[in-house]
């Protein structure tokens, strides 16, 4: 009996010894570090939430210039065929020849 008084003693002691005023005061700093580890933690986690929100804006973007990309290109295409180059200027009083063209050669070269 009288050793189990002494152990409870003992881890009473032990208790109040990581309980007492100067010990409390010789962790702050591991608990601010602590604190500061996890802010740390929590703005990383934002961070990366921010970051994954403007990754998918951009990629939604880049698929609408894509879109609008192939349009105009199709576009393009479409209106520099033969066919349409010629009623695009036909109200502009050009016509399409029919004839070969006349190649001039300078005769004081010869």
């Amino acid at each position: 009996m009288d050793q189990e008084t002494k152990q409870e003693k003992e881890v009473r002691f032990q208790w109040k010894r990581l309980l007492n005023y100067q010990s409390i005061v010789n962790q702050v700093p591991f608990f601010l570090f602590l604190a500061l580890l996890a802010v740390v933690y929590i703005y990383n986690g934002h961070y990366a939430d921010r970051i994954n929100r403007d990754i998918a804006k951009t990629t939604k973007q880049l698929k609408e210039l894509q879109y609008e990309y192939k349009t105009v290109k199709g576009d393009v295409l479409f209106r520099s065929k033969q066919s349409e180059l010629v009623k695009a200027v036909e109200p502009l009083g050009l016509k399409e020849l029919n004839t070969a063209p006349i190649i001039l050669i300078d005769s004081s070269k010869q």
